[in-house]
């Protein structure tokens, strides 16, 4: 649970709405909290179609109706049962008609409701209670006991069907088929038998008993169905489970008015088979999302439960977030996470902010300077004192991401858009036949048989099946390709995708400081690494990585030799070094008897050194292709350039130019300056580049690019997460953070970049071989029902078609969707 959001008016970046500072830019008349923010709306602000307000009010279903009244609270809810986005519509209304609720919006792309409420007047108790009676199960996101009581249910409710099914429909192996098929199963003597005790007295509790076990299983197993048909039929939007509802249920109730007027034939075995195959088949897919989800079970989480805190006598004690006020200070010593916003009061540091800004480079803080809640103190130690609002950056980020999520509806799938004309046209037609039969005198029951008969032959089975299990198919052949899909829509929605948009720290770029360029003597390099040992700052880190071993060679580790290498390289280095001391530009000391600097040419400048033009020259060429270059220098001049920064990915290009040549715009959005991007803005794949944008902006900006038309998002680190949230799709890439993957709708578990053409390959695939059974399913339908309206086909018929055409549906959606 989530206090309330803040609802009075602020001034913030015409953006993103962020606060604007001294250093915030302003253009006509329109305050903006950075360059990259102005930048976008510079660029995307002049659409006719596109507003700022408009935007925000789209992405969140209405920010204005959605004013919560400050002694209300926000409560997100983990909903089981959400098919569709009529379920949506349907958890929303009721919610909202609840009292004390002010608002609620839901989404069954992310199994989620938020629900604006009094906690005096309904608790979340309550709230989980009234949405369970619908039929649905509500429970707290955390709820591990609640999740796996849900998915017990699901499995046992499938056993419950394939176990009492297997009884009916032995029973119609062994007695009721042979009397409908005569000899073609048993001598003439076995079938007179079975034939004479179907007609007697003994056959109605026979019947009663299959009646019973049918009964068991359209109640139970088939509970989501009637659930999803009782939705369709309340918000008046036809869907495929008011399709096969109708068909199973007119089957049982046709055999059971048969049983009560002793009619010569009974059909649960319709019913048997249409609930059972569709709520298989339905299994399967969840199955196969829920193992695709597993797969990401190794990623890293950046939340911050405690903080240090220093105590008046000049202690420490660790207490929880939520216990500290403003005007608290903590420390964060080297490796930790800065655990709350706030402002620098001592010590000095480089701080890596890249998790939160996308700032690929870390910054030095110092007294006086502000830092970001789930940054990251590379080297030193800091003590800071809490800001007023005593809130995490993180956190902040947090829940824009669940207010991205649940606010966004989930898409009508193409099955469900094709059952709102289907549906309405066979009942009509089914009614229509049988009231014909009934004119030109046919009796009730035939009239009734030939009206069932076309319900059942509008093959609800391979209708109902040809989405479910080609998405099945194509999360098994993404899982297979180490792509785990999280949303069963989102095939639908990649094709759609006219503009693709990439993040550049982490995603196109690895995001981890290394040496890219040398240009200075070997043995100098080898003293610039050897005192950069004993910086843990990761661009020491980076050019230590140089050093060499006595024979020569690079320095290697394997995952087992690890630790213990750096050891040893630690202890090595640290007997060369006779002084060491670290600056705000760089790193100085005594190697091998020599000085050694290396830093930025201030540095030099600054003890006097001398800095050779050429040195300068190549400092600032580096400077412009995003990277850090650092000069090297001993004995009182610069004689070389070091340049870090983080590598390309591997096949990033390729990746761009196939985005690009599927006629999709590329966009590539960093929170990086507008030098680190400027190798991307000079490819001639890429349409734009937005530089120097906040978590906030990037998530808007999205939205405006949305609004010109679908928009993917690619992204790797917590500060994507509002963006990947808030795009048509978004895609994260599993080195990334679990609240990044959370956010998205697709992980590259490898973090492989090519398998973003993967992705979109997948997606055209599973559109054909979602609509090759669709059209045949449609094709049955062709030949079937005009043979059902002339009475050439009654149920038996009828249900032994239906079993043929789903399982043709179910073997084609078993190939490979792609080769290799």
């Amino acid at each position: 649970m989530t206090p309330a959001p803040d609802t009075e008016d602020r001034t913030g970046c015409t953006l993103c709405e962020l606060p604007v500072e001294e250093s915030g830019v302003t253009v006509d008349g329109n305050a903006f909290c950075c360059a990259g923010c102005r930048d976008v709306y510079e660029t995307l602000g002049d659409i006719e179609t596109v507003d700022a307000d408009d935007v925000r009010e789209a992405r969140t279903e209405g920010d204005e109706e959605r004013s919560v009244p400050p002694d209300h609270e926000t409560t997100f809810l983990e909903v089981d049962g959400m098919y569709c986005a009529t379920c949506e519509a349907f958890i929303e209304s009721v919610a909202t008609a609840t009292d004390g609720v002010s608002h609620a919006s839901s989404s069954y792309v992310t199994d989620t409701a938020r629900i604006d409420h009094d906690p005096e007047r309904v608790s979340v108790e309550d709230l989980k209670a009234e949405i369970s009676r619908l039929g649905y199960s509500a429970y707290d996101r955390e709820d591990s006991i609640s999740r796996r009581r849900a998915n017990n249910w699901e499995m046992g409710r499938i056993a419950v069907g394939v176990m009492m099914g297997m009884m009916v429909m032995l029973q119609y192996i062994i007695i009721i088929y042979p009397t409908y098929f005569g000899g073609l199963f048993y001598d003439e003597r076995t079938t007179e038998f079975f034939t004479e005790t179907l007609a007697s007295d003994l056959a109605t509790p026979f019947y009663l008993m299959i009646g019973a076990l049918t009964t068991i299983i359209l109640v139970i197993t088939g509970k989501p169905i009637l659930q999803g048909a009782y939705v369709a039929v309340k918000t008046r939007s036809p869907n495929m489970d008011l399709l096969v509802a109708i068909a199973a249920g007119s089957a049982w109730l046709y055999s059971t008015l048969s049983i009560a007027v002793s009619g010569p034939h009974i059909y649960y075995d319709v019913t048997v088979a249409i609930i059972v195959i569709v709520s298989v088949g339905s299994y399967y897919e969840s199955e196969i999302k829920r193992k695709a989800t597993e797969r990401l079970s190794d990623l890293t989480t950046v939340q911050v439960d405690e903080a240090r805190r220093l105590t008046a006598h000049g202690e420490t004690e660790d207490v929880a977030l939520e216990d500290l006020e403003a005007g608290d200070r903590v420390v964060v010593r080297s490796g930790e996470r800065v655990p709350i916003d706030g402002r620098v009061v001592d010590g000095e540091a480089a701080v890596d902010e890249a998790v939160v800004t996308g700032e690929s480079l870390p910054v030095t803080k110092t007294d006086g300077h502000d830092v970001v809640g789930g940054s990251t103190v590379s080297n030193g130690a800091l003590t800071i004192e809490v800001g007023e609002d005593a809130t995490s950056t993180l956190d902040r980020i947090s829940e824009l991401v669940w207010d991205l999520q649940s606010g966004t509806h989930g898409i009508q799938k193409l099955a469900d858009k094709l059952a709102t004309i289907f549906v309405p046209l066979v009942l009509v037609l089914s009614v229509v036949v049988t009231t014909i039969y009934l004119l030109t005198g046919a009796g009730i029951a035939d009239a009734l048989l030939v009206g069932l008969t076309v319900l059942i032959v509008s093959c609800p089975c391979a209708l109902g099946l040809a989405t479910p299990l080609a998405v099945a198919a194509g999360i098994r052949d993404a899982l297979e390709r180490s792509i785990v899909v999280f949303d069963d829509s989102v095939f639908e929605r990649l094709r759609s995708a006219e503009t693709v948009v990439f993040d550049k720290t982490g995603t196109l770029t690895t995001g981890d400081m290394t040496v890219v360029e040398t240009d200075c003597d070997g043995d100098l390099l080898e003293q610039a690494a050897t005192l950069e040992a004993q910086s843990s700052h990761p661009i020491g880190a980076a050019i230590a990585a140089e050093r060499a071993v006595p024979d020569g060679g690079a320095v290697e580790s394997d995952a087992a030799s690890e630790r213990v290498q750096e050891a040893d390289e630690a202890d090595a280095s640290a007997e060369r070094v006779d002084s060491f001391e670290s600056h705000r530009k760089g790193v100085s000391g005594v190697v091998d008897g020599e000085e050694v600097v290396v830093g930025h040419p201030d540095l030099f400048r600054d003890r006097g050194w001398t800095v050779p033009d050429e040195i300068s020259d190549r400092v600032a060429a580096g400077r412009e292709t995003g990277r850090v270059p650092v000069a090297v220098g001993r004995d009182g001049r610069a004689e070389g350039v070091v340049v870090v920064g983080d590598d390309l990915r591997e096949g990033w290009e390729e990746t761009l130019t196939a985005i690009s040549d599927a006629d999709a715009d590329v966009v590539v959005l960093t929170g990086d300056d507008a030098q680190a991007a400027s190798r991307f803005r000079e490819h001639a794949a890429v349409d734009q580049v937005f530089a120097g944008v906040p978590p906030e902006g990037k998530a808007e900006t999205v939205d405006r690019l949305s609004a010109t038309g679908d928009t993917v998002m690619v992204g790797d680190g917590t500060n994507d997460a509002p963006a990947l949230a808030a795009a048509d799709l978004g895609i994260a890439l599993g080195g990334g953070t679990a609240m990044a993957a959370d956010a998205a709708d697709v992980a590259l578990v490898d973090d492989a970049l090519s398998s973003v053409e993967t992705v979109f390959e997948l997606a055209q695939a599973t559109d054909r071989r979602v609509k090759g059974n669709i059209g045949w399913a449609f094709c049955y339908n062709g030949i079937a029902i005009p043979l059902a309206v002339t009475g050439l086909l009654n149920p038996l018929f009828a249900a032994i078609a239906m079993g043929l055409s789903s399982l043709l549906v179910v073997t084609n959606s078993s190939r490979a969707l792609l080769e290799g």
